[in-house]
């Protein structure tokens, strides 16, 4: 259960806000409209009896009885985590790796108990916190000879335990959901200002394990930018690093652990910088005829040094789709905020900056210095309100043989061009190669002076039952291409299972070898998170999800 509702064994969030009524009506004739002739019968989710789970392998040993649990709903929503290919396949009743136990300790020490028990037996640790892993980072689809696995949930341990005003940060335990750590801020008058798709489904010691992204396009959004110091629990010992603002002492231990997916141990606490509360806003809707002018402005305002808290540059069909607005050249949507001081003159030189390259603004920026005011009426307004849904609105169209999913990537300004042409050629070639007709979408999540962050969405009519492998397909072809276009294989949605064998022609081979001696080092048994960045590569349960 969260706060506001109970979450879903097999979707997104929870099933009080799952779309229907007049929504789920609109979404399905926007579907229809995009791709006429599509299949859109509903396929509900299966009963969890019905989905025939085998019984747990391993019996916990009487001191740990009381952290496990074995029910069959339980482990359910263990068994994938929320990407695409997850959904269908809980759809599909198809979850052939469940976790035998989950379980939920409450305090650092059962975490070593834990881990110590599960060493000793051989038994696979799968760290888990939100659950909202869209690369496979929490699926117990192993290889090796394990007697058994546990997906180790960590929600429990949670709380703002400590805040520091003198030097603005805060001591947060790892299981702390995004919504109850900044509540817990706001009295302060601080916030962490870290703000993923997940936020309200996910934790902090998943973003420090992920190197999740946040919401803000520039600045501090990057998780690993924020912590202060770590605390992770590993089979060999705990290790701590200092509070430090920062240090030139050696190889950051922080930075090893930051974005190591649980493979080499548990987060269970970290100090993490914080800001004050933003008073002064301004946002504007900058719209293109021509999308190389708009890729232009961008990265004219992203070398400007105004650093903007948003700046979201929306292809046409990104624009369309999910901001309902027509535009023949995308639309640029800009924000700046402060706790210090009013931010006019940064909007201004922005504006200035985009009409420079032909942009044009239907609407005058909106300016307030207040925290609420907020407006869904213009385009920036209706990509926020739709950006909020857009995991429910997947569910919905996923449950219709839809295909929607999103990867993401970075790269340089010089190469954005023929990267997003090689992925649309590779995915326009997949989806004609599979049978299905779709439409590929690009918007920047990011922006840097060097480059943005394009993260594509892809939107195609399927068959029911092989909508899964449809996608694999493509997923595919667009991950060879952005690899031979030089990008990297994840901006901010981590490795996990999934992105593995590109991840593994990415990384310089000095570095794996360093990686797979920090694990021997740390987890000589060699039982958490097998399979995830090192390791050997499980191939997914329908099949590999590369060829």
């Amino acid at each position: 259960m969260t706060g506001s509702g109970t979450r879903s064994w097999w979707g997104w969030g929870t099933v009080e806000d799952a779309v229907r009524g007049a929504e789920l009506r609109d979404l399905v004739d926007r579907a229809s409209a995009l791709l006429p002739g599509a299949d859109l019968t509903d396929h509900p989710p299966p009963d969890v009896p019905s989905l025939g789970l085998p019984p747990p392998r391993i019996v916990p040993p009487d001191s740990l009885a009381a952290l496990c649990s074995s029910d069959p709903t339980d482990r359910a929503a263990h068994t994938h985590g929320r990407a695409f290919r997850d959904v269908v396949r809980n759809l599909l009743g198809d979850l052939r790796h469940p976790p035998d136990l989950v379980v939920r300790p409450t305090v650092e020490g059962e975490i070593v108990d834990v881990l110590d028990w599960c060493a000793r037996v051989h038994v696979a640790v799968i760290p888990f916190g939100g659950g909202t892993s869209v690369v496979g980072g929490v699926e117990p689809r192993l290889d090796g000879d394990f007697s058994g696995a546990v997906s180790l949930d960590l929600v429990a341990l949670e709380g703002v335990r400590e805040i520091d005003r003198t030097s603005r940060a805060a001591r947060i335990g790892a299981g702390t959901l995004g919504p109850a750590l900044e509540d817990e801020l706001r009295p302060s008058g601080l916030t962490l200002r870290h703000f993923p798709q997940s936020f309200e489904f996910s934790t902090l010691g998943g973003w420090l394990a992920t190197r999740s992204g946040g919401h803000f396009a520039t600045g501090y959004t990057h998780i690993d930018d924020l912590v202060e110091s770590m605390r992770v629990v590993t089979p060999a010992g705990t290790c701590e690093s200092r509070r430090l603002p920062g240090s030139g002492a050696g190889p950051s231990p922080d930075r090893l652990f930051l974005g190591s997916e649980g493979v080499l141990g548990v987060v269970t606490e970290a100090w993490m910088r914080l800001h004050p509360r933003p008073r002064w806003r301004a946002d504007a809707s900058v719209h293109f005829t021509d999308y190389g002018a708009a890729v232009a402005a961008t990265r004219a305002v992203a070398q400007s040094g105004l650093r903007p808290t948003n700046c979201r540059l929306l292809d046409p069909v990104e624009a369309f789709v999910h901001a309902a607005t027509p535009s023949a050249g995308g639309v640029l949507l800009l924000a700046f905020e402060s706790a210090d001081h009013p931010v006019d003159a940064w909007m201004d030189r922005a504006v200035e900056l985009c009409r420079g390259h032909g942009g044009t603004l239907p609407d005058a920026p909106r300016r307030t210095g207040s925290a609420g005011d907020e407006r869904d009426t213009d385009a920036a307004g209706r990509w926020r309100s739709s950006f909020l849904r857009m995991p429910y609105l997947r569910d919905a169209l996923a449950a219709r043989s839809m295909i929607v999913e999103t990867f993401e990537t970075a790269c340089t300004w010089d190469t954005f061009a023929s990267l997003r042409a090689a992925v649309h050629d590779a995915a326009n070639d997949a989806m004609r190669r599979a049978g299905a007709t779709g439409v590929i979408a690009c918007r920047f999540s990011h922006v840097y002076p060097d480059g943005p962050a394009p993260y594509f969405g892809i939107y195609a009519a399927g068959r029911w039952g092989s909508t899964v492998a449809q996608w694999d397909d493509i997923k595919a072809a667009v991950s060879e291409a952005i690899l031979a276009a030089g990008g990297t294989i994840t901006h901010h949605h981590a490795i996990g299972r999934d992105h593995r064998p590109w991840y593994d022609r990415q990384r310089p081979e000095p570095f794996a070898a360093v990686l797979r001696a920090a694990k021997s080092a740390l987890d000589p048994a060699g039982i958490l998170n097998p399979g995830v960045l090192i390791g050997p590569v499980a191939s997914a349960p329908d099949g590999p999800t590369s060829s």
